[in-house]
């Protein structure tokens, strides 16, 4: 029986070893998940952050591009209200400063371009004058 006991003894024993190695890696796990779940809840913030600032940039991106629709209509009210280029180059015509090789090859471009350009919301200095 004494043999009994003390081998009821050791197995009690490993139980208990067991028991607080258990204990020990259990205590370390929700550590760990403390851990993780305040990374989560960090994360959570950062992305709520990111979010709100994506949504002001795209706010932002809508408001100047509403703004360049704006220009860009103005801009054409205003082309259309200038005055269509000629088809015979006045005397004081500022692509006559360019000499007469280049300015027959732009007088004849001109037109095409200008026109291109009135299309596209662009407009040439040439035409201002």
């Amino acid at each position: 029986m004494l043999n009994e006991l003390e081998s009821l003894s050791q197995n009690i024993g490993r139980l208990i070893k067991i028991s607080e190695r258990h204990h020990q890696a259990r205590r370390a796990l929700e550590e760990q998940l403390d851990q993780v779940r305040a990374d989560f809840a960090a994360v959570q913030v950062e992305l709520a952050q990111v979010r709100e600032e994506r949504d002001t940039l795209q706010a932002e991106r809508d408001g100047l591009s509403a703004k360049i629709d704006d220009a860009q209509v103005r801009l054409n009210a205003i082309l259309e209200k200038l005055p269509r280029a000629k088809a015979a180059p006045e005397p004081d015509n500022q692509l006559d400063l360019l000499g007469p090789a280049a300015s027959s090859d732009s007088s004849s471009a001109a037109p095409e371009h200008a026109h291109a350009g009135e299309m596209n919301g662009e407009h040439s200095h040439g035409e201002k004058a």
